[in-house]
């Protein structure tokens, strides 16, 4: 099993990847802005924008960070995502599985081949 160095903060079973397609067209300058502070998020592990297709792939620890936090980013720096519907699907699939992790990862297990904490044995 090949073991992967992660960024600090940054977990391998919570690790999710993202794709967002961008629409056109983008000023450099504010991509490179809205790359570099994306890039100094606590929980990012990576972010690559390719320029042929105009999408930008990351991936980060949902139980620290989620989508809205680098579309907020984006946002900010006047970077326009694509509004078609598969855009706005898998956008509403991501939120999903975040909060899922995040959740998942916040419970706290139980077994119920426990004894009960106040039965004394």
């Amino acid at each position: 099993m090949k073991h992967k160095e992660h960024r600090l903060g940054v977990s391998e079973v919570n690790l999710v990847k993202r794709q967002l397609g961008l629409r056109k067209p983008i000023i450099s300058e504010n991509l490179n802005a809205a790359i570099a502070e994306i890039d100094k998020l606590y929980g990012l592990d990576n972010v690559v924008f390719h320029e042929g297709s105009c999408k930008i792939n990351f991936s980060y620890d949902a139980s620290r960070l989620c989508l809205q936090c680098v579309e907020d980013i984006l946002v900010k720096y006047d970077i326009p995502i694509k509004r078609d519907w598969w855009t706005r699907f898998k956008e509403g699939y991501y939120l999903f599985v975040d909060q899922n992790v995040k959740d998942n990862a916040q419970h706290e297990p139980w077994s119920c081949h426990r004894v009960p904490p106040h039965t004394r044995r």
